[in-house]
């Protein structure tokens, strides 16, 4: 094909951040009419490609045209103008609106009450709805809030008026039913495009994943024992995340948990620790049940838990390091119940940084001034100074670079010998297969496999991990 034949073509896009090339020599071109395919693991850099497109992110390298032309795409609003518009992964509907409202978000039609006080025009708002929802054929009333289940239904009406479509989902079902043309990216770079009709679930898989793992992992010596940890029949009061989820968890072991971006893997997690509702299930610690109705429950029973994002639920930036390691067990250093004694705490926060390596000027330096590997570490310091018996660890080493990686494998490998259970999630296949003694792969919400030796395979975690109802 000419460049005139496509709609609009990426070249050659290359985008980093500080220590990772997201995107590294990407093409991606759409004809006109088109449903195409974008795929690859978390972090492949999809979205990433999506945001330069749509102005979101500037690219580093690379041009993009439209029918032929080169554009610069300045920012959201000129994307718009040119006709490219983006449906956010992050982007839900707010309930407690209606269809309409939902709609319109952040743009209502304005009206002048008494020719001068603005005010939205509903009349407008849902007249206009209700032209949007007859032109995809969706059969509902602009002043409800109804769940869309007719997705492929819109997106073929907009490919036979000749928009051009980039779909980016994890079901292989979906992807082969409904696109043209599917391209897979990898760690940031181009794999290749095909035609979705000479593509299968398996081939799809294969080329996903199909690499060596580049990570380095410490040499384990755990020993897995007796089963300590046990969730049965675990279902969250939303009726739309995490379900019947049954596993155990042994001394001594690290069982990674597996899955693509909305298995609700978090959620779970969280409902355990006891941060979310959940409607039915029972917690089981050396036999004993345990009744976690809030974090404090939890912590209380020698259970902890590092969460995922660690700027925004995991360091307390305006405090010291010292204030970061001890604060959830200054009840263990009070003279007389009441005064801290800061020696002891000292002590404690001297004895995290020595056996963890955590670089840092001194224990009163902020923790927000220290690197991202080395705040992680701190907050893992914080758990241990409860010295629980079973750790979550969600996306410990995200977002920090490989020879912190390493470490914290390394803090994660000891804490399994001296017989913690580790129940880590993680989206890097490398470390869910490098650093796991089995593996439990959820989806949509429930448990879809358990795999350990030689079944505990790349494509065989895909399998699980796209295994929808």
């Amino acid at each position: 094909l000419v460049a005139e034949d496509y709609v609009i073509e990426m070249l050659h896009i290359t985008k980093e951040f500080p220590g990772i090339k997201a995107n590294d020599d990407i093409t991606l071109q759409l004809k006109r009419g088109e449903i195409h395919a974008l795929l690859g693991e978390n972090g492949a850099g999809k979205s990433t490609l999506m945001k330069c497109m749509f102005g979101i992110y500037k690219m580093d390298e690379g041009q993009v045209f439209i029918d032929g032309q080169p554009v610069i795409i300045k920012d959201p609003i000129d994307a718009l103008s040119k006709g490219i518009a983006m449906v956010h992964q992050e982007l839900q509907p707010i309930p407690a609106r209606t269809i309409g409202e939902n709609i319109f978000l952040g743009r209502y039609p304005i009206k002048k009450m008494l020719g001068f006080i603005p005010t939205v025009d509903h009349d407008k708002m849902y007249k206009d709805t209700d032209a949007l929802l007859k032109k995809v054929k969706l059969p509902f009333d602009s002043k409800q809030q109804d769940e869309v289940d007719s997705l492929f239904d819109i997106i073929n009406d907009l490919k036979k008026d000749g928009v051009a479509i980039v779909y980016i989902s994890h079901k292989m079902d979906e992807i082969l039913k409904i696109s043209d043309e599917v391209t897979i990216m990898r760690d940031g770079q181009y794999v290749g495009t095909w035609e979705a009709s000479k593509l299968t679930t398996t081939s799809i898989i294969t080329k996903m994943v199909g690499r060596e793992l580049t990570n380095l992992f410490p040499k384990r010596e755990n020993v897995p024992g007796e089963v300590v940890f046990e969730v049965k029949d675990f279902t969250s009061i939303n009726p739309k995340s995490f379900r019947h989820v049954s596993f155990n968890i042994r001394k001594g072991e690290i069982l990674g948990v597996g899955g693509l971006v909305g298995a609700q893997r978090t959620e779970l997690m969280e409902g355990i620790f006891g941060i979310r509702s959940h409607i039915s299930g029972k917690v089981f610690l050396n036999g004993k049940e345990l009744k976690i109705t809030r974090p404090k429950d939890a912590i209380d029973h020698g259970v902890a838990m590092l969460t995922e994002s660690r700027r925004t639920s995991g360091i307390m930036g305006v405090l010291s390091v010292a204030d970061n390691i001890s604060i959830s067990s200054l009840n263990k250093y009070l003279d007389y119940g009441v005064c801290i004694n800061s020696s002891k705490v000292e002590a404690l926060v001297q004895d995290n940084v020595h056996k963890m390596n955590i670089k840092t000027p001194s224990s009163k330096t902020l923790i927000q001034s220290l690197s991202g590997g080395n705040q992680q570490k701190v907050i893992i310091g914080r758990w241990l100074a409860n010295d629980p018996d079973v750790l979550i660890l969600d996306e410990p080493t995200r977002g920090i670079d490989v020879g912190a990686k390493y470490e914290i494998y390394c803090i994660i490998a000891e804490l399994a010998k001296q017989g913690k259970s580790i129940l880590m999630i993680t989206s890097e296949m490398g470390e869910l297969l490098g650093m796991s003694d089995r593996i439990m792969v959820m989806c949509d919400g429930r448990c879809s496999g358990f795999l350990e030796g030689s079944q505990a395979t790349q494509q065989n975690v895909m399998e699980l991990a796209t295994n929808f109802e």
